[in-house]
C-alpha cells in the first residue's frame, strides 16, 4: 500500500518514518528533599525506537477505531505522514509534545 501511494520503496519509507517519530529528550521525575522535580533527559536508542513505533500503530489504531477505514489503510497512512513529517501524524504530534514538555522542564 505505502509504494502504491507514494511510489518509493515501503522499507525506506518505514525507516524514515521512525526517524522522524523518535523523541530526543523527555523528562523524568527527580525527588530531592522531598519535593519532585521535572529534569529533561536525553532518550535511549532502544527507547527512541519503541516509543516511535508505539505511536505509529497508536495512531493507526485510532484512525481505524469506529471508521469503516481498515487498519491497514490507517497504518499505511501513519507511516506516509510520520515518514513526510507531517502533523497530521499521531505519532509527529505526539514527539513535538514530549520534546516542548522536556525544553520546559530544562
Amino acid at each position: 500500500m505505502i509504494h502504491l501511494k507514494t511510489g518509493q520503496n515501503p522499507i525506506q519509507v518505514f525507516v524514515d518514518a521512525i526517524v522522524n517519530a523518535a523523541p530526543r529528550e523527555e523528562i523524568t521525575r527527580v525527588v530531592y528533599g522531598g519535593i519532585a522535580y521535572p529534569v529533561s533527559v536525553d532518550v535511549s536508542p532502544l527507547r527512541r525506537l519503541d516509543l516511535a513505533i508505539r505511536w505509529i500503530t497508536e495512531g493507526a489504531r485510532q484512525c481505524s477505531f469506529n471508521n469503516p477505514k481498515p487498519i491497514e489503510e490507517c497504518l499505511a497512512d501513519e507511516i506516509i505522514a510520520a515518514a513526510q513529517n507531517d502533523q497530521k501524524s499521531y505519532a509527529i504530534r505526539k514527539k513535538d509534545e514530549m520534546e516542548r514538555v522536556a525544553a520546559s522542564a530544562r
